[in-house]
């Protein structure tokens, strides 16, 4: 499963890094860009170079800052996202004005960070799927790097530029700080910004051969979803208290399980969709349903692959892969490999009462009507 393979990954880049450093018998720490005096010298202070402060208050509403490892494979990705009107790589937050060109970056010491400027078209696609497409393509677990690149200037970081984006970018940060045991992307404003060099823009469209840390398969994959997270937002929880009964609550906010073999779904098929109970998003289709000796629902995939979070479990002293929807971080069930009863040997368990269904014939009335076309497919 992707999870897997991105811890298998993550421990193994640990492993090399923590090794090259002992090697070299030093560990260095990115300094964060600030005001500050360091006093090297008791009689000789000496004044770190300031942060020149830019000002982005005409910057168009619709621009997010994205910092995300090598900027080329995630301009790649943004720019593949319809409504996205423009993707620019650049260099964003660091210290001095005269240091932010390519050469001076490389050497870890100016607090750039490879940052890509997004524009794009909020009637086409929302900042929540922007953000969300984000973070499934990074790993923000770890600092100073992404994929195969180590330095300050592959740390990972969202910066915005008006209250209405700061808003959103908190929002969907601490949904997905809930997520995990450690947080390190950097979330607030944006300082400055400076466009990298010409050579870097459109890089893989120039090089369609050219070094991407991004999987091609994740890049083509969010050029073809119909699924926007934003029309989905997680409610307040007093809401959700007073919408869901309490094993809905139980399972979907506490990480409960329903009773296998007593609950809604397991053994119906009618033709339709199933969607986040809490949310409305939509998630598993009757067509990727079989019916399984486990008790609960079982699916062979999600409607789109993003719309479920995959995250490592090892509650009840088992090593398993929970599910949880993407926009409303609510707990799903668990997703199981060499299941010898599904089409494609994937079973994706799902509690009965974490999921909405919603009839074929009446998708369009409910708002899913985006959506009939995959029973064609």
């Amino acid at each position: 499963m992707k999870h897997n393979k991105k811890i298998f990954k993550t421990r193994l880049l640990i492993f090399v890094f923590s090794a090259i450093l002992i090697l070299s018998g030093c560990v260095t720490k990115q300094n964060e860009a600030s005001l500050s005096v360091v006093k090297t010298d008791a009689e000789k202070p000496t004044t770190k170079p300031e942060v020149h402060i830019m000002d982005f208050s005409n910057e168009n509403q619709n621009v997010i800052y994205l910092a995300g490892g090598c900027f080329w494979g995630l301009e790649q990705l943004m720019q593949s996202i319809p409504g996205v009107i423009d993707a620019q790589s650049g260099y964003a937050n660091g210290i001095g004005e005269k240091e932010a060109v390519y050469e001076t970056i490389l050497k870890g010491n100016t607090g750039f960070r490879e940052t890509v400027r997004v524009e794009y078209d909020p009637e086409q696609v929302s900042l929540d799927a922007l953000l969300l497409a984000y973070f499934y393509v990074i790993d923000p677990t770890v600092e100073n790097r992404q994929g195969n690149d180590i330095g300050s200037q592959y740390q990972t970081g969202v910066y915005y530029t008006n209250d209405n984006a700061k808003q959103t970018v908190e929002r969907i940060a601490e949904l997905e700080r809930s997520r995990s045991d450690k947080f390190v992307v950097e979330i607030g404003p944006l300082l400055n910004y400076y466009p990298a060099e010409e050579y870097h823009q459109d890089y893989l469209e120039k090089n369609p051969l050219g070094y991407c840390h991004i999987p091609w398969e994740e890049i083509k994959l969010f050029s073809n979803l119909k699924i926007d997270p934003g029309d989905y937002q997680k409610p307040a929880d007093e809401v959700i208290k007073e919408k869901l009964t309490g094993e809905q609550y139980y399972v979907t906010q506490q990480s409960g399980t329903e009773y296998a073999f007593y609950n809604e779904f397991w053994d119906k098929f009618e033709k339709g969709i199933y969607v986040d109970i809490v949310t409305g998003e939509p998630l598993f289709s009757s067509k990727d349903k079989y019916l399984s000796s486990c008790g609960w629902p079982a699916f062979t995939q999600p409607i789109e692959e993003p719309s479920v979070v995959e995250l490592e479990d090892l509650s009840h002293g088992m090593q398993r892969i929970e599910v949880r929807s993407r926009a409303g971080n609510s707990h799903l069930g668990h997703v199981f490999e060499n299941d010898p009863e599904s089409p494609n040997g994937v079973r994706y368990c799902i509690n009965s009462a974490s999921l909405r269904f919603i009839p074929y014939q009446e998708m369009e009335a409910a708002g899913y009507g985006y959506l009939l076309d995959i029973f064609e497919e």
